[in-house]
This record gives C-alpha cells, structure tokens and sequence, in this order.
C-alpha cells in the first residue's frame, strides 16, 4: 500500500531509478559506518570529565577555577557559552552553569570564574571546598550569548557587572588574540576598585589593542576615584561611547538580576533597538515575589504539596525554583541553563498552578499541552507532576 502511494506521487518513479544507479556507482562507505556519530559525540558529548588543574584568586571575593579534561579532549565552543557544572553538596546533586571566561583559542583548559554569593550554595561550595585535583561533570559548552559575525556586526558594546564580565573576557581574549576585527567597548559595573575582576589584564589589553576601549563604572568608590561613579546610567553610555551610532552597535548585557530592567530602561531612552540588544541571564531570581504578576496573596514561605505520578509525596516552598525541591528529594533532572531557556528540563504538569517569570521562555506548544521549566517555575498551589 505504502508503495503505491508513493508512485502516484509525481516524478518518484524517475528519483527511484536514479538512486538505484547512484547506489552502483557511489563507493562502498560500510567502513565508514558510525564514523558520523563518532564525530558528533567528540564534538557534542552529553557530559565531560572535568578536573581542576588551577584555582587563581581574581579579587578578595571571586576565584578562577582552570579546568582540563579527564578524558584528554574538550570539545570547542565560541566565546560567551557555559558550561553546566554537576556536584554533590551535601548528598544533594545540583548543578549550576557558569560562563567559559577563557578564549576558544585555548583548547587545553575551561576557565570559568565566579564570585561568593550571599547565602550561595553551590558557589561558596566551589569557593571554600574545592581544591586542585578534584573533579566535576559538566555539560558540553552551550548557549546563545556569542557573536554571529553574519547578523551583529562589527561594532559591539558590552555592559558588564560584577561575575557578568565573564562571558565578555572570553570574547575580549578571543579578539585580541586572533586580531580579529572588530571594535569592542567594554563598559563594566563593579561596587568597589578592588573588586574589578580581571582589572590589570583588562587595562593592559585595552594599551596594547585600539580596537579594545574599557570604560569601569564604580557604585561605592574611594575618595581618591575619580572615574564613572554610580550606576550603567544612558548618561554614563553616552558619554563613553557618544552620541552618534548608538543605533548601529549591537550591544551585550551580563550582570546582577537588578541591573537588566534598569540598564533596559536606559539603552531604551537612548533609542536603542530591542533587536540590537542581547541578554545573558543565569539562574532564577533573588526574590521570584517581586516580580511583576506573582499573586500577593503568596508569600515566599508558603508550601505546597507536590506529588508525583507514582505516588511519591513532598513539600516544595513557593519563593524557591520547584527545581531545588526536587533535588531535594533526589529527584535529578537532565538540565543545561537553570534559567528556563533549555526545556531539558520540561517536566508534563498534570494539575495545579505554577508561576513562570518573564525570562522563562517556555514554548506556545509547551504551554499549551501542560509542560513547565522546572528550573524556573515556582509553585502556587498543590502540584502533580509526570516525571
């Protein structure tokens, strides 16, 4: 039956005649079997060995931790991807991502740096346990904050704050290293002078490179400072990069979760197009009840219950991603951004309500058919899930 529909189908009989001759004459490739999935496994795996072969403290708060392979090979990424880090803490299995800060010209080592959070979990783990030696699993590099010479042009800016400067050095080492050409203007948000991450290789790069131009911004500075004080205001943009153009430069933004609406805001007064900006966003948001939409009558303390569909039982709090509940309760989920951008994580919800934050991109199909970003959904009520 299936052939027959098939030939009633216009010009098939002649494509079918065809493959057969090219089939006799094309060389026998049998050797070759596998040899594409090989390919792709060495440049895709699912998961990397990774060790410690370098920690390099950066500032009094942040560390760099210099990492090579355990199976002699990394695959190669371009400059502004991450890499997601697996660990157990405590008995519990988490994982985090964190931007490669090296160049992909270094095909020896990830760098990934970072700096102690308040309260953070994973990251002071890496900060106070972690030791040279030791070793971790990690995803392959991934993600979409990088340059696409075809659409982004020549002419970039980079708004950087805090641990947000790490995907912008790899792009500043990369370009400086390979001469490439493009002109960059790093503008970069740090709390205090000693807190500037990468400060000297920053200056030193920008003296030896006139494609390369750094503006620092400093939030509580000395009495003896005497640079942008503040925060990445339109006054402070426009002034280190000036009036004309500000349309035709595409412009990157990495930083705290409070520093994207206010920098928004200002790049929009400036007139700059909404295509012409690029966000890298990482993990979930300090307070989820802030932002705008979460019902009042919810408070982050709230529980719920949440049950799965082979009956298991647990209680998840509302101001947390339903993500740490689960690992909680050793319920580990295939994930790669933590920021709702992935869907490895996508999860069927069968019943109850959960509460998306905008930078969760959860597809239309997805949120059609009851699918949820576990990473970044926060319960409202009791759930029941399918996993």
């Amino acid at each position: 039956m299936k052939k027959k529909v098939k030939q009633q189908i216009s010009g098939f009989s002649e494509i079918e005649q065809e493959i057969r001759i090219l089939r006799k004459q094309a060389p026998d490739r049998s050797v070759e079997k596998g040899q594409v999935s090989r390919i792709i496994e060495r440049l895709h795996p699912r998961k990397l060995n990774l060790a410690v072969s370098e920690i390099r403290e950066e500032t009094a708060s942040a560390k760099t931790f210099r990492l090579v392979s355990g199976d002699h090979y990394l695959p190669p990424f371009l400059a502004g991807q991450y890499i997601n880090l697996f660990l157990d803490v405590n008995g519990i299995r988490t994982s985090r991502p964190y931007s490669i800060s090296s160049s992909p010209g270094q095909t020896a080592y990830y760098d990934i740096t970072l700096r102690r959070v308040k309260n953070g979990f994973f990251s002071n783990y890496l900060m106070d346990e972690v030791k040279t030696g030791d070793g971790f699993q990690s995803t392959s590099p991934a993600g979409y904050f990088h340059h696409n010479p075809l659409f982004h042009g020549k002419d970039l800016v980079f708004l950087a704050g805090g641990s947000g400067i790490t995907p912008f050095m790899s792009m500043i080492r990369e370009v400086t290293d390979k001469g490439m050409d493009r002109r960059i203007h790093l503008i970069y948000g740090s709390q205090q002078e000693d807190d500037i991450i990468f400060s000297q290789e920053l200056s030193e790069r920008a003296s030896r490179h006139v494609n390369l131009s750094v503006t620092h911004v400093i939030t509580a500075p000395s009495s003896s400072y005497a640079g942008h004080t503040g925060f990445i205001t339109g006054e402070v943009i426009r002034s280190a990069l000036g009036n004309q153009g500000l349309t035709e430069k595409m412009f990157y933004l990495c930083g705290p979760e409070a520093m994207y609406g206010f920098v928004l805001s200002n790049l929009e007064k400036l007139g700059v197009p909404k295509r012409r900006i690029r966000i890298e966003i990482f993990g979930p948001p300090a307070d989820i009840t802030a932002h705008p939409g979460w019902p009042e009558q919810i408070t982050k303390a709230d529980r719920f219950q949440i049950r799965l569909k082979n009956g298991r039982v647990f209680e998840a709090a509302a101001g947390e991603p339903l993500m740490n509940s689960l690992e909680r309760n050793n319920i580990t989920l295939e994930t790669s951004c933590r920021s709702g951008v992935c869907s490895l994580c996508r999860t069927k919800l069968l019943s109850g309500k959960v509460f998306h934050p905008a930078g969760a991109q959860i597809r239309k199909s997805d949120r059609k058919y009851g699918y949820i970003h576990p990473c970044m959904a926060y319960p409202l009520e009791d759930l029941e899930l399918l996993i």
